[in-house]
């Protein structure tokens, strides 16, 4: 069992920046693929990150390419998901989560609570 705990979600003014965490614990943290996905009221959850177990290969969704940077403490068992220029449209609850390498839900097993992001225009 892994479990998963986000943290650093708020409110912030649309051209803002926030920083997500993740911290893990129970099995190896370091054996995972770790991703964050987003589910906005209405809407289906969708990739945003991953940061691949081995080599730190790194892929972001269409949306926050550029703007958003995943990156990974194996030492700490945590993940971040750092956001800047934020939009209106970034506003939903963000999950982070741990499975295979890829952008897809069903391949990961394990999954956080979820941090409410709201970006104010």
């Amino acid at each position: 069992q892994v479990q998963l705990v986000e943290s650093g979600g708020g409110l912030v003014q649309a051209g803002g920046s926030l920083t997500l965490s993740c911290a893990a614990s129970g099995r190896t943290f370091s054996n995972y693929a770790m991703g964050w996905f987003r589910q906005a009221p209405g809407k289906e959850r969708e990739f945003v990150a991953i940061h691949g177990w081995g080599g730190g290969i790194t892929y972001y969704g269409d949306a926050v390419k550029g703007r958003f940077t995943i990156s990974r403490d194996n030492a700490k068992n945590t993940v971040y998901l750092q956001m800047n220029s934020l939009k209106s449209e970034d506003t939903a609850v963000y999950y982070c989560a741990a499975g295979r390498n890829s952008v897809h839900t069903y391949s990961y097993d394990y999954w956080g609570q979820g941090t409410q992001v709201t970006v104010s225009s």
